[in-house]
Formats: C-alpha cells, sequence, structure tokens
C-alpha cells in the first residue's frame, strides 16, 4: 500500500494513494486515526485498511497537505556514513561499524514545509536518504528477520547545519536545528518495493541541477543489517524511524565551492517506487512573515 497522511477539508487523516487520487481511510475505517501510528503494528486494522482501500478513490492527491506519517515518533536514528563515496568526499575513513545519531522531534517537518535556515549560519546543506519506518518492534532482531519489522519507506532529507555539526566530534547540534529534517510525504509497504528498498535510484535536486544521484543498492548497511545492528543495543518499537544516510554529491563536498541551499530555493528528494519529499528553503528570519501571511 501507499499511504499518505495530511489534511483535506479541514481535518488530518490517513490516506491510501492509488494514482493520483486517494481513499481515506481514517473516515472508512475506525480506529485508524490521524495517522499510521496505530497501523503500524496492528494486523487486523491493517487488514481493514486494505479492503477499505479497494473502495473509491474521490479524494485528489494534489488537494492533500501533507502532514508527517506519525506525528510523534518515539526514536529516529540515522546512520551518518553509509555509501563509500559519501565517506570519502567527507575525508573520513570507512568504517566497520556505521556511525549513529539521533534526531529529536523539533528538527523534523512534513514535506511540503518550509526547511529552515537558522540566522546563525548560512552552511544549510542537503541529504537524500531512504527512512525506514517501524512495524513490529523488538531487541537483539537477526539479519535474516529484520524486515519483517518494517511497516514501510518514506523519503527523508536530513538537512545538515555544517558548521555546527562539525564544533564538537558529536553531531548532535548540526544535525538538530528546528525544522530542518524533511519526511514524507509518502510512506510504501514493503511487499510494494524491493526487498530492504535495494536497487532503487536516490536523486536530490534544485529545479533542474541535480545535486546526488545514486541508487540505494550503494549502501554499505542495508535496511536488514541496520536493524539488526541497532537492535543490539536498543529495543524498537512500532513507529520508530530510521534513516539510512546519503549518497555523495553533498554541498559542503562541491568543489571548487560548497553548494548551500538558499532562501527561495525548493529542494527535491526522490527515490524511485517512493515519491518525491519537495522542500521550501526559508531564512529564519522570515518565518514571522510567512506566518502572518
Amino acid at each position: 500500500m501507499r499511504f499518505i497522511v495530511g489534511t483535506h477539508g479541514g481535518a488530518q487523516s490517513v490516506f491510501a494513494v492509488a494514482g493520483d487520487k486517494a481513499v481515506n481511510l481514517t473516515a472508512a475505517v475506525p480506529g485508524i486515526g490521524q495517522d499510521l501510528t496505530a497501523l503500524t503494528n496492528d494486523t487486523d486494522l491493517m487488514a481493514r485498511a486494505k479492503r477499505a482501500a479497494e473502495g473509491e478513490a474521490n479524494v485528489a492527491v494534489a488537494d492533500i497537505v501533507p502532514a508527517l506519517p506519525i506525528s510523534a515518533p518515539g526514536t529516529i536514528i540515522c546512520l551518518g556514513l553509509n555509501y563509500i563515496e559519501h565517506i570519502k568526499e567527507g575525508g573520513y575513513e570507512i568504517p566497520d561499524y556505521p556511525a549513529i545519531f539521533m534526531r529529536g522531534k523539533n528538527s523534523i517537518m512534513a514535506a511540503g514545509q518550509p526547511l529552515v535556515r537558522p540566522t546563525c549560519s548560512d552552511k544549510l546543506d542537503y541529504e537524500a536518504e531512504l527512512m525506514m519506518i517501524i512495524g513490529k518492534g523488538g531487541r537483539h532482531i537477526a539479519e535474516e528477520d529484520a524486515l519483517d519489522h518494517v511497516f514501510g519507506y518514506t523519503v527523508f532529507n536530513d538537512g545538515s547545519v555544517r558548521d555546527y555539526q562539525r564544533k564538537t566530534h558529536q553531531w548532535t547540534p548540526g544535525k538538530n536545528f528546528d525544522s530542518t529534517g524533511a519526511i514524507g510525504p509518502f510512506v510504501v509497504t514493503p511487499d510494494e518495493l524491493p526487498p530492504g528498498a535495494s536497487g532503487l535510484k536516490i536523486e536530490s535536486r534544485v529545479g533542474d541541477e541535480i545535486l546526488q544521484s545514486s541508487n540505494t543498492s550503494n549502501m554499505i548497511w542495508a535496511a536488514a543489517r541496520t536493524i539488526a545492528i541497532i537492535s543490539e543495543y536498543t529495543t524498537l518499537a512500532p513507529g520508530d524511524h530510521i534513516a539510512l544516510g546519503t549518497p555523495p554529491g553533498v554541498g559542503h563536498a562541491k568543489k571548487p565551492n560548497p553548494r548551500w541551499l538558499k532562501p527561495g530555493e525548493v529542494v527535491e528528494i526522490e527515490i524511485e517506487g517512493i515519491g518525491i519529499c519537495a522542500s521550501p528553503i526559508v531564512d529564519e528570519a522570515d518565518l514571522a512573515k510567512l506566518a502572518a501571511e
């Protein structure tokens, strides 16, 4: 199934997408609620959602204003170095264990919402990433069983403020500025994609300018291995998000000059078979003006 969570007719709902139309599952199936939280680990509810999705798709997807697929994910875990060429362009040694960091809830926002360049820095960078949403939780998950724990895959832009990322050995500041991590708008269940969402073209661009272009098969740690590694140290729960790192071509590594995102631009992250996550870039100082309009 292909889902989008968003606002239509004044209410936030879960929709099943069929082409350019969608079915309002929240209205059709009691218990689904306003985001994907209830569906992530309820097989009976998911079965009812699938049946409802076969009904008339009478909502235009273009008329849905995207919201976060899960309004309040419990944990957002990110891999920092997962494509060899990206590791090299950043000047790092190829590791034998993935770089792992976390994002807080204030740092994420829905696709289509402004990605904010902070007043304290003009070094706002883009990172195209595949993101998993966990369905069945667990600890010490075996790699061969790991894909059974994935509810769906979505698109993530791991917007990074590079000078703050490098102020310390820990990347937390540069990866957690408010409204720098765009998610969505579509969530696609595993049965609609290759195993582990491998073999999919992944790209970032601004207009006709292609910034990154690679394939998810180039990841060092694929989806199943990543779940196994993370669940060694923490218990994963339904609705947790895991971002799988970015391919080469990020702005800070562009030669001869870095390529930072600028207010007025729209950055698009696209993953084959999943969709496009588009974000207009705004300066933090202009947010109040936008809110007043």
